[in-house]
Order: C-alpha cells, then structure tokens, then sequence
C-alpha cells in the first residue's frame, strides 16, 4: 500500500508497527487516545526487544533521534489540556515528531492546517457549501468541516504547522478555543456550539527564524506548553539519521543502490563543523547564514545518489556532491560562498592531508564550488 504514494502518511508507513503496538498495549491510556503514552513513547524512541504480531516478529524502529525526554514530555502535554508547541530551527524534524504523535495518539497525522501569510479563518474552523447553503440555508449539513473542527468533533489531533507565519488575528482565533474547548458557529442558531470531544488537542510548530514574522501573542503563547528541537549535536548520530533516511528514500523509490558510509559521515561532519561554526578540533570558522540542518545534509545525500542510479554510476561523484552542496549553502548571500570556500581551503584541505580518501576526493572537488 505503501507504493501507491509518493510519502505515505505516518499510519499507513508504520501501520504495523502501530498495530503491534496496539495489540499489546495494556498501559494507562487518556480517553480517547489509540495508544497509551507508554506505547507512544516506544512507537517514536523504538524498543529493544520486538513485538510478536499475527505470527511473526514486528521490531519498532527508532524514528526521532535527538533528545529522548523531549518526546516524553511532549506526550504527557498532549495527554493534558494544553497544547504542545514545537519550536526550532528549520529542518531539526518538528513536522515529522509531530505527524508521529498524531499518529500514534489519534491514529492519523493527517488533520492539519498548513499556515501561511493567506490563511483564512475558515482555513482553520468551517467553510460553507455554497450551493446548500443557498438552497437550505445555514444548516449543519452545508457546514464544510476545516481541520479545528475536524479535531474538535471526532477528539483528534490538529496540526497547526507553521503557526507562525499567519497573521495575528487568525493565530488569535485559537484562544478561545484552546481555553474553553469549545467552538462557537453563530450562523448555526439552534446548534451553534461545538464542544470538542477527549483526545483533541493542537500541535503548533514555529521557526526560530521566523520570530518576528507575526509574533504570537502573549494571550496565545500561554495556552501552549513549549517545547525546543535543538539540531543533532552529536556527529555519530547525525551519520546515523542520514544513513537511515536515505535507505527509507531508497526503497522508496527503488533506488537499488547502497549508502555509502563513508560519504554519510564527511557530509555530517562538514554540516556539523558549518553549523557550529567550530571544528572537531577546536579551531573557529565562519558560519554560513544558511540553514545547515540534517534535513538538508540528507538532501544533498540523496540528490547525489539519485545523480549517480539515474545516470548509471557505480559510485557517487564528488563534483556532484560539491555542486549540490554548494547550491544548498548559498541560497541567502553570495558571502555564503566565500564562506564554503574558506572552509574547503582550510579544514577540508587539513583532512585531506591527514585522512586521505574521501576527504582527498572532497578537497579536489573545490573547484566546483560555484
């Protein structure tokens, strides 16, 4: 089922692993939620041991890596009356922890609102269908249910993402709601109040970079519990993500080529030292003012790998590895560039030297910085 979409949801790409999970979940569970908080927990940070399901062995993978209480506290927010906001650089998976938590709490990820500076309010609560509400008035059946209303009715999740990035006064519709949890349809005389039923709640998600954009209100910020995803500090781990999200892509696509390690870890190691703006060896470089997030490091990855399937290469060419890391990194300013520059002619030079190989090969690929 999973081929017959581009990115499947969340519940239908673990569908068994969810399923495993639900047939041996005995934990406390909130009214109304598909797993309990223990069983979300393990669902997102992967168990040890695998589960027995339908005759054979379901192992639950590890799908967040980073930081492990995060997730913890973010369930036992969800399984309170506050909503969960999720804050951070762009790319540090905001969007993908909370399609999991939707998932595995309301069992879809799917109710969401995609903000943007064009978000209407009836984007977010109800719409009307125009053709019955000429010919019967404003009556529940013409009423079009917008992703609030979805959640409030069947006791769901919404995802809010991007909250940020929508004018004030439709961030501001949410207060009300969000306080009382209830949704007020005026139009609707006899049948105008919505009470939102257990289970729902709103996942929010902003950019750091986008602070300032349509500031939240204070009013809004204090229905919210806030939560920080920091970017992966830790080399090791970020070679792990990007090794595991490739091989899911690969599959994906029938890509029957295998990762290569080595490229993995200098490309964590080159977005690890540009982020931090500090070598492994202690030594300050210019940061770029570019997002050098994992997201990104695994694009560059898998935008080199596909180049070298499609075009039938046995191995992944490092001008083409250079080229589209140099196209990721200097989006914003030309000064980016000079930047990346710096770095090959110094850090990745000083590799080369004491490494060789795929550091060699990435330092001679510098002439393709463009």
């Amino acid at each position: 089922m999973t081929q017959d979409f581009i990115k499947p949801p969340v519940e239908i790409r673990y569908a068994k692993e969810l399923e495993a999970l639900k047939s041996t979940d005995n934990g406390r569970k909130p009214e109304n939620w598909v797993l309990s908080p223990k069983a979300v927990r393990t669902f997102i940070l992967g168990s040890s041991k695998p589960i027995k399901y339908n005759g054979e062995e379901i192992t639950v993978k590890k799908k967040f890596f980073g930081n492990d209480p995060l997730v913890e506290r973010c369930i036992i927010t969800l399984a309170g009356s506050r909503g969960l906001m999720l804050v951070g650089e762009p790319g540090t998976a905001k969007t993908m922890l909370s399609e999991l938590l939707s998932a595995a709490i309301s069992g879809v990820s799917t109710n969401t609102v995609q903000g943007t500076a064009g978000t209407t309010e009836d984007m977010i609560k109800y719409s009307w269908n125009y053709a019955l509400l000429l010919a019967k008035g404003p009556v529940k059946e013409a009423l079009v249910p917008s992703p609030l209303y979805v959640g409030m009715s069947k006791g769901i999740i919404t995802r809010f993402e991007e909250i940020t990035r929508t004018p004030a006064e439709i961030q501001d519709s949410l207060i009300s709601v969000m306080s009382d949890k209830v949704l007020n349809i005026p139009e609707l005389e006899d049948d105008g109040l919505l009470f939102a039923r257990p289970g729902f709640n709103i996942i929010g998600t902003a950019n750091i970079r986008d602070k300032g954009v349509n500031e939240m209100s204070s009013a809004l910020k204090r229905r919210f519990n806030f939560e920080t995803v920091e970017p992966v500090k830790d080399v090791r781990l970020e070679k792990q993500i990007i090794i595991s999200e490739v091989e899911q892509n690969a599959v994906s696509d029938k890509i029957g080529m295998p990762v290569d390690t080595d490229i993995a870890e200098l490309l964590a190691v080159t977005y690890h030292e540009l982020r931090e703006g500090v070598t492994e060896s202690g030594v300050k470089i210019d940061k770029p003012s570019a997002v050098m997030s994992t997201a990104e490091a695994v694009s560059v990855f898998y935008q080199t790998m596909s180049n070298a399937w499609y075009y039938e290469s046995d191995t992944m060419s490092f001008r083409d590895l250079t080229e589209n890391l140099s196209n990721a990194v200097c989006k914003d300013t030309k000064d980016d560039l000079e930047r990346l520059r710096a770095y090959f002619n110094t850090v990745v030079k000083f590799k080369a030297e004491k490494y060789g190989g795929s550091w060699k090969e990435f330092y001679e690929a510098r002439k393709y910085l463009k």
